[in-house]
């Protein structure tokens, strides 16, 4: 199904996260045959390099090297594949529509038990993430204060404020089956600082929106993904038509517009 988001947005990205309990392997022929393999499915995926390990305290806690597989990023939409530690991630950026993205996606998770030895017994974790950047150089936090909390209980608090908004990256995350075993997730970033909110100096970082459906293993169960993805997909997709893009979406790039 098309997207029909450019209107109201100035990136779309559809992301695979899939956590497994024990290290993938990273031995350079499995991972080159596992590449290869890709590749041939996917030939614009053309540039296979390693990514250093990030030393601890950089950006969080120390990340072990990852091999990568991408499309040329400067065409504006391509397609990549990473895999580092105990997870493979994959993402198509501004993709035509979602069904083939998410064929894309099945397609990996099928042939990472044959080139990478994932079972299901193995598997931590399966999340697919829908998100959205639109572009703003101004306070970021600020325009989603206004777009998703002016009339609301909690923008009554912002009112009392001597200045302006410094932060507010709302963060919500929701079972949607009984057992908690799949939830969706709702967060932003607006990537401001209270410098760049104080100089009025701000990076021209976009503001994103991101919604993302996570499955777990149920208790007593051997994660199934070929009978669990397609639902996971189809979850995220009608939650982010339904929901995420008129209740979230339009109101910033509205906001946005407005100022």
């Amino acid at each position: 199904m098309a997207l029909n988001f450019s209107a109201s947005v100035d990136d779309v990205f559809v992301n695979l996260s899939l956590q497994t309990v024990v290290d993938l392997p990273t031995s350079g022929e499995t991972v080159l045959h596992f590449c290869e393999a890709v590749r041939k499915k996917f030939p614009l995926m053309t540039s296979f390099y390693r990514r250093e390990e990030m030393p601890e305290g950089e950006s969080g806690p120390a990340k072990g090297a990852g091999f990568v597989l991408e499309g040329d990023r400067d065409q504006g939409t391509y397609q990549w594949l990473e895999i580092s530690g105990n997870q493979m991630t994959a993402g198509w950026f501004n993709p035509d529509d979602l069904e083939t993205v998410f064929q894309m996606h099945s397609w990996l998770l099928d042939r990472s038990t044959y080139f990478l030895g994932v079972t299901g017994i193995d598997i931590e974790s399966v999340e697919i993430l829908i998100g959205f950047n639109l572009e703003y150089r101004g306070n970021r936090d600020q325009v989603v204060a206004a777009a998703l909390l002016d009339g609301s209980p909690l923008g009554a608090l912002l009112q009392e404020s001597l200045g302006p908004t410094i932060e507010c990256e709302p963060n919500i995350v929701m079972a949607l089956d009984e057992d908690c075993c799949m939830q969706g997730r709702l967060y932003l970033a607006t990537r401001n600082n209270s410098y760049q909110v104080r100089t009025g100096r701000y990076s021209p970082d976009p503001i994103s929106v991101y919604y993302a459906v996570r499955n777990f293993p149920r208790m007593g169960q051997v994660m199934d993904v070929a009978r669990d993805f397609p639902r996971q997909c189809r979850t995220c997709e009608d939650m982010v038509r339904r929901v995420v893009v008129p209740g979230v979406v339009r109101p910033i790039a509205t906001a946005i517009a407005a100022q």
